[in-house]
């Protein structure tokens, strides 16, 4: 068939150089700049093919079988999901895509402690492509939004207590709950009692108040929780518990302070 014809048929239809033998570099480069991916059926292409190839469509990198890093940037300047066409990315380009979106993590083979980190910083839900994040990485995503914990698979102690003292609500995400948890919970944040109420009892619950309010070191936001907690209360069929009564008979001179401060709040 004449050339001209078959670079008619090319530009109608850029897949027809998947079945040319011998095609020129003309038609070659023209099927690429018509559609980059037809760099797939193109056997050793040029740097000027592959180039060609890319800038139509950054997906074209998957069939380069040792792409630059230059080409590698270009593509990924375009979008970092393009990090799943790429074989063997530098780690300056896997940082490029990172630095767009977290989620990029899941094209990246092994990650190491602060690539990981480097995710979840970016997005926190990025943890789900995680298969065993680090403690440092867990921690950095619930800090971030407790709700990361859902995504956790095997959570240590360490970052479900630092979920449910970002939010109590991180408790309906714990899969093994005991009263141990429960307790250990109630010690960094008093308000998953209105998670638990039913499983544990007053005395229990006093018990770890006592502990908490009577610490000179307790946290601001505990003591005002638990003034402010409606599911503990002097008129509680439940937790009949005097809160204020609580705190002076129990708490330490900070916890006093604090619970003086939020009742004149109140008036």
């Amino acid at each position: 068939m004449e050339e001209s014809k078959l670079i008619k048929m090319i530009t109608n239809n850029p897949r027809a150089i998947a079945y040319i033998n011998n095609p020129t570099d003309e038609m070659k480069l023209l099927a690429v700049k018509k559609n980059g991916l037809m760099l797939e059926y193109i056997k050793n292409p040029t740097t000027e093919l592959q180039e060609s190839a890319i800038a139509n469509n950054a997906r074209a990198i998957q069939f380069i079988d040792n792409p630059t890093e230059d080409m590698m940037i270009k593509v990924i300047n375009d979008g970092w999901v393009n990090l799943e066409h790429i074989k063997n990315p530098t780690d300056k380009v896997v940082r490029l895509a990172l630095n767009q979106a977290g989620w990029a993590i899941k094209y990246v083979n092994n990650p190491n402690e602060e690539l990981q980190l480097l995710a979840v910083r970016k997005n926190y839900d990025s943890i789900k492509f995680i298969k065993s994040p680090y403690e440092s990485v867990q921690a950095e995503a619930v800090k971030i939004n407790y709700d990361a914990l859902r995504y956790i698979n095997s959570p240590t102690h360490t970052t479900e207590l630092i979920a449910i003292k970002n939010n109590e609500r991180a408790i309906t995400f714990i899969n093994d709950l005991d009263k141990h948890k429960i307790i250990e919970f109630l010690k960094v944040n008093i308000l998953v009692i209105k998670y638990v109420v039913k499983e544990i009892t007053q005395a229990e619950l006093e018990q770890v108040l006592q502990a908490a309010l009577s610490n000179e070191a307790v946290e601001e936001q505990y003591v005002r929780d638990f003034l402010n907690c409606s599911t503990i209360d002097k008129h509680s069929d439940i937790m009949p518990i005097d809160k204020l009564m609580f705190i002076y008979k129990h708490g330490s001179k900070k916890a006093k302070k604090i619970a003086v401060d939020e009742k004149l709040k109140l008036i």
